[in-house]
């Protein structure tokens, strides 16, 4: 289900080091937003978006990860202990932000505003677990991925795909 991917990219967010940015400030033509955990059995997903960086960052990916400690404590680090496990378990190179509540009441605007968009099966609303995934395109188009799909899935790289195409 397609949603405004120019007003998801001006809604500001908080970097790891506490500025705010926005998705349209990062760049790339396509962004791929993952709220994302280190105790989490899906965390080895870590690495896969890491090669979805290297393989289409200088084609005009961008992967931006959000800490969120929402499901089960899986992310009870600080920003500095987030970012450093990240770095040496996973060599994570694309940006990871300041940690968010995906969602309830104090639910970050980005998410709220993403959770709009509907998956795959037309189901819209909560985030359900960590690893959840959104690929924003230039053309506006929004994708929804539930957090067992893989980064590597072949509909998920079919979105990246699309939107760099243009």
């Amino acid at each position: 289900m397609a949603d405004s991917a120019p007003d998801l990219r001006s809604i500001p967010f908080r970097t790891a080091d506490g500025a705010e940015t926005t998705l349209g400030d990062l760049g790339g033509d396509v962004v791929l937003v993952v709220n994302v955990a280190s105790r989490c059995g899906m965390t080895p997903q870590y690495e896969q978006l890491e090669q979805l960086q290297r393989t289409y960052g200088e084609r005009g990916l961008t992967v931006v990860g959000f800490p969120c400690n929402q499901f089960m404590g899986q992310e009870p680090g600080s920003i500095e202990e987030i970012l450093e496990f990240c770095s040496t378990t996973y060599g994570v190179t694309f940006p990871v932000m300041d940690k968010i509540k995906v969602n309830g009441r104090k639910a970050a605007p980005l998410y709220k505003a993403l959770k709009e968009t509907a998956d795959a099966a037309g189901k819209a609303g909560r985030v359900q677990w960590n690893f959840e995934k959104f690929v924003l395109t230039p053309g506006g188009e929004v994708r929804r991925f539930r957090p067992q799909t893989k980064p590597d899935d072949p509909a998920v790289v079919a979105a990246i795909e699309s939107g760099l195409e243009r």
